[in-house]
């Protein structure tokens, strides 16, 4: 399942390029899209090290590699930008009482949103910057900087230099793998294997652990009676 996800991705942003990168990136802003797959993938496109695929722009293609490049750093980098924002908006005007209602939806249960407080309280403003140079936790940034009350200017200048810095950086690796993709690829799915593995096992100790519970509250003393 996750190998498909992982295909899906790389097909979108070879056939639609900076589109594709720029809507995937502003979707991880809120909801974790895979942005290391995303962005590597799109490095790798820019150095023409995917058959078939090329970086256009209005219908024009981007002949230069070093401009491709660019191009797709900055669509990742503006994408997530923006996403960003629609998040910090979701959560200054839902509050917590969104997130107390379907915060599920976000993937922000209680324990995640204090989390995401511990982190604000501990590292102020700057809790955005180092956020968005932090994978998974970058996903989980932007809604509580809102729901927090954190000043939309700040909040935009920092989300844009950490997400400048992760975009460009990570579609520099693709960029310098680039015809070396296809074995990186290749080992990338062996890595979706493993995760897919660390996800059922933990899903197994989490059903073992309920059920535990439920067979100690039967077995429990009546201190009642």
């Amino acid at each position: 399942m996750i190998a498909s996800i992982t295909g899906s991705i790389t097909s979108a942003v070879g056939d639609y390029g900076l589109y594709a990168v720029f809507l995937l990136m502003a979707l991880d802003a809120v909801f974790p899209a895979a942005s290391e797959l995303v962005m590597v993938y799109a490095g790798a496109v820019a150095a023409g090290a995917i058959e078939g695929a090329s970086v256009t722009l209005f219908g024009e293609t981007i002949s230069s590699d070093a401009w491709a490049f660019v191009a797709m750093a900055l669509a990742g980098t503006i994408g997530y930008t923006v996403g960003s924002v629609i998040g910090w908006a979701i959560g200054i005007y839902g509050g917590r009482p969104l997130l107390e209602r379907h915060g599920s939806w976000f993937h922000l249960g209680p324990e995640r949103l204090e989390r995401a407080e511990r982190w604000f309280d501990r590292w102020g403003d700057w809790a955005v910057f180092l956020g968005r140079l932090t994978p998974v936790v970058r996903s989980f940034c932007s809604i509580p900087a809102g729901v927090f009350r954190m000043p939309l200017g700040r909040y935009t200048v920092l989300t844009l230099a950490g997400s400048a810095l992760w975009c460009f950086g990570l579609a520099g690796i693709g960029y310098a793998i680039g015809s070396s993709w296809q074995n990186f690829h290749d080992g990338f799915r062996y890595v979706d294997y493993i995760v897919l593995g660390i996800v059922i096992l933990l899903a197994g100790y989490a059903i073992w652990r309920w059920w535990s519970s439920r067979g100690a509250k039967r077995t429990a003393p009546d201190v009642d009676g």
